[in-house]
C-alpha cells in the first residue's frame, strides 16, 4: 500500500514507491537528491508543526519541506 511520508512515524523505515502525478518540478528535485524509486530511508524527526521532515537515506540526512514530501509515494517496510 502506498502512503505519503506523513503516514510514517519517527523511526519507521520506508521505500520510495514513486511520485504523485503532476508537480514535475518537485519530482526532478527529489530525483536529483537521490530519492529514486526503490531507495530505502528512515524517518529521523518531524518539526513541531510537521514541516519539515528529516529522513536518512544513502548515508546522509535529508530535510524535506511539506510540499516536497507530499510528492513522494512511499511504502512502509520492516527492518
Amino acid at each position: 500500500m502506498e502512503n505519503n511520508l506523513k503516514n510514517l512515524n519517527i523511526g519507521d523505515w520506508g521505500i520510495v514507491a514513486g511520485f504523485q502525478k503532476g508537480n514535475k518540478g518537485y519530482r526532478k528535485k527529489l530525483l536529483a537528491m537521490g530519492l529514486t524509486p526503490g531507495t530505502e530511508f528512515n524517518i529521523i524527526r518531524y518539526a513541531p508543526l510537521g514541516d519539515p521532515v528529516e529522513i536518512r537515506t544513502r548515508g546522509f540526512a535529508l530535510t524535506l519541506r511539506r510540499n516536497e514530501a507530499e510528492s513522494l509515494l512511499v511504502k512502509r517496510i520492516e527492518k
